[in-house]
């Protein structure tokens, strides 16, 4: 029963519980039951919370049968990544420098999606600060499609938690690739929002311009689900937009006819057989879809990529002044490397990266004039090895390679869903995802529940974990 409960999807669970099938109590037993089971095996968690969620499972279920139902979360059990402040566990972001901190309230999304029903199991393990590699004294979590595959980083236990049926959903966040990777790696459906769509009052930054924040879900519509309620203008965050948050579920059915789908063969061109492979499958079932299919051609990228490291280790010295190098000791070495680079980067370089940025931004605002969304992978490579990723946050240019797909939409804030795409040769998931303009949420929530409804690869289970 808690392997079935488990791989449920996140939409058809609350369904299950507003017609009172099924209870928010037993639910969460089952989860935490599978937790118990896996976490040996998995290692996601960095704090677990199951008696304070079987409290808030029994008081939604009393609501339920008072008539009461909160939403499209009630009585949904989900993970929080270890970056969100939470005044009822430890609120750590993956360091050692905040070991045990239990800050004075919560970040503004742990509220509102508590409010609107759903059941916090915990918070999720990630790298520490949310770069790279997880501090040498925390093990990073194992990917469940694979011992000895990169699970991504940083959202690392977001994704396996997922993955492996402990939670429906998880909170991931993206600065870099960080909610697209960890989707890629555990075959999950991933939306990185619009810079700005969620409030990151109280979720600890890795750089402030980059940063979002989304949900990581087996489906489109469960990602829509948990961004309706996350989404929104926030008075403790001014960067937080203040349009309004459209009705993502019930636009989600929308489909692709006559939606325009852009693909920069340029861009796609340097991609593993494997990759290229889904990436053409992908393509068919659009145009099957009803989506037309154009060339276009992305602004110049490359020089921006590079300049990627530099930007972010910039703000993240900035965000670790407090500590960085007061107790430079007690950091881990891709972190601390990463604080170092900030620190000697020169004001004239940033300068650049900023001017490219406004170049890369307005030329993206163009080419979007001739499209709905664009396609391209999520990776350019098959799931790399724990052998072959190794210190990789050492060595500036495997990590830009990696890059590619990812880092361009940081810089310029723009929406990009993930989204399961098919299994390499080896059986290991691979991934696309659509970028759009910004706030085109919706747009891209339908096109990726439509491509779902004609595929299966989002609800394949990763084996050896029954």
């Amino acid at each position: 029963m808690a392997e079935e409960i488990g791989f449920a999807t996140l939409t058809e669970t609350a369904g299950r519980i507003a017609r009172g099938e099924i209870t928010a109590e037993a639910v969460t037993a089952a989860l935490l039951e599978r937790i118990g089971a896996l976490e040996s095996k998995v290692g996601a968690w960095s704090h677990l919370c199951g008696e304070r969620a079987m409290e808030q499972a029994a008081a939604l279920d009393a609501e339920r049968a008072r008539g009461i139902l909160r939403g499209p979360l009630h009585g949904v059990p989900l993970g929080l990544k270890d970056l969100c402040d939470t005044v009822f566990a430890p609120s750590t972001a993956g360091t050692k420098i905040m070991a045990g901190r239990i800050p004075a309230r919560n970040a503004t999304i742990v509220d509102r999606l508590e409010r609107a029903g759903a059941i916090s199991l915990g918070k999720l393990k990630m790298t520490e600060g949310a770069y790279t590699s997880h501090h040498p004294e925390d093990p990073a979590p194992i990917n469940p499609w694979g011992a000895d595959l990169w699970v991504g980083s940083s959202s690392t236990g977001s994704g396996a938690a997922v993955s492996a049926g402990m939670c429906f959903g998880a909170i991931g966040s993206d600065t870099g690739g960080s909610i697209r990777f960890p989707s890629a790696t555990c075959n999950l459906t991933g939306m990185k929002p619009t810079w700005g769509r969620v409030s990151r009052a109280g979720v600890f930054p890795l750089a402030d311009s980059l940063d979002h924040l989304g949900p990581m879900c087996r489906t489109s519509a469960d990602a829509a689900a948990m961004l309706q309620v996350m989404a929104g203008a926030d008075p403790a965050d001014p960067t937080a937009l203040v349009d309004a948050v459209p009705d993502y579920l019930a636009e989600i059915g929308a489909g692709l006819r006559g939606r325009v789908v852009g693909v920069d063969r340029a861009y796609v061109e340097a991609v593993e057989p494997d990759v290229a492979a889904a990436l053409g499958e992908m393509e068919r079932a659009l145009l099957d879809l009803g989506a037309r299919v154009r060339e276009v051609s992305l602004p110049p990228w490359e020089r921006l990529v590079a300049g990627w490291i530099a930007m972010c280790s910039v703000e993240t010295a900035h965000a670790h002044r407090a500590t960085y190098p007061a107790r430079k000791t007690e950091y881990g070495p891709a972190l601390a490397q990463l604080i170092e680079e900030g620190l000697a980067t020169t004001g004239a370089r940033i300068a650049e990266i900023v001017t490219m940025r406004l170049d890369f931004c307005g030329g993206l605002r163009a080419m979007f004039r001739d499209c709905d969304m664009l396609l391209c992978p999520a990776m350019p490579v098959r799931i790399p090895t724990l052998a072959a990723m190794a210190d990789y946050g050492a060595e500036p240019q495997r990590l830009l390679d990696i890059l590619r797909y990812t880092a361009p939409f940081d810089f310029s804030g723009s929406p990009a869903l993930t989204l399961p795409t098919g299994f390499d040769g080896a059986g290991a998931p691979v991934a696309m995802q659509l970028v759009g303009p910004h706030l085109s949420e919706s747009a891209l929530f339908a096109a990726g529940h439509a491509f779902q409804t004609i595929t299966d690869h989002h609800a394949r289970r990763p084996a050896g974990l029954g």
